[in-house]
């Protein structure tokens, strides 16, 4: 599995995950499938925008939060709270996959 192994495990350091994995990836997983999906619907294809736009980002958007979940969690220089940590990682993936 090797990298996405790891990112899974949240054995990354919760600084890389939030800022590469989270936000830089996340938001660019996002902004291509909602490209897609806004093609596909413009297309007439709903079935195919819905996979587009929900099953492509989706996973990716699960793997990155449990990951950062698990990475707070054993994260012992994290200046937050570790609950408020995960709820903001919890807030920032839900308004991702609903958008």
């Amino acid at each position: 599995m090797g990298i996405l192994g790891r990112v899974w495990r949240g054995d990354l350091p919760l600084p890389d995950l939030v800022w590469t994995w989270l936000l830089l990836g996340g938001l660019a997983v996002n902004l291509a499938t909602s490209i897609g999906f806004l093609a596909l619907v413009s297309a007439g294809e709903v079935w195919w925008a819905l996979f587009v736009g929900y099953g492509l980002s989706l996973p990716y958007n699960l793997l990155v939060g449990v990951g950062c979940w698990r990475a707070a969690a054993r994260d012992p220089a994290a200046r937050l709270p570790i609950m408020l940590t995960r709820t903001l990682i919890a807030a920032f993936l839900l308004v991702l996959s609903l958008t």
